[in-house]
């Protein structure tokens, strides 16, 4: 006949919190990723924190990770992209500004929509770029809001993570 008896001990919270944090701690793995190089803006104009280009110096911390070719193929069309949209929000950004004192500051708003809109266009491209080349090499590109080192101003970095490589499990 089974012997039902232990059903009917009770555990406090404490004892079962204990008993998942032993049973975690031995199982789980540690994972240690690089830290994640960041590329700063090397422009000569910046509006709203996003600079007029990247630097297109291929970083010392990717050796081994990623070729010089990629990364500057990547960069030149982050920077194409800028070309393209920063000096018409540049024209924007004037004009609203000559025009601010007759509509009360609303004539910044297309400013703002373009610079929005350019940070979209950076989003997409960048996505596309992880899906179709940096994810399969264990990176992550993304473009990331930062506070600058040198003043209380905020800008717009390009941030090159490292995934982990997470183990797989096979059956013995």
């Amino acid at each position: 006949m089974a012997d039902f008896n232990h059903l009917d001990t009770i555990y406090s919270a404490a004892d079962e919190a204990n008993a998942i944090e032993c049973a975690s701690s031995t199982s789980s793995i540690e994972v240690l990723t690089p830290d994640p190089v960041i590329i700063r803006g090397a422009g000569s104009t910046t509006l709203f924190g996003l600079s007029s280009k990247f630097d297109e110096e291929f970083p010392p911390a990717l050796n081994a990770k990623l070729a010089p070719e990629e990364y500057k193929a990547t960069l030149q069309r982050i920077n194409g992209v800028l070309r393209k949209t920063l000096p018409m929000n540049i024209k924007w950004l004037i004009c609203g500004c000559l025009c601010c004192c007759c509509t009360l500051g609303c004539s910044l708003m297309p400013a703002l929509c373009l610079n929005k809109r350019t940070k979209l266009s950076l989003d997409k491209m960048i996505d596309w770029e992880n899906n179709h080349l940096y994810y399969k090499l264990g990176m992550r590109w993304k473009l990331s809001k930062r506070k600058c080192p040198t003043n209380s101003m905020v800008e717009y970095v390009l941030v090159i993570e490292f995934l982990p490589k997470v183990p797989i499990n096979r059956p013995d």
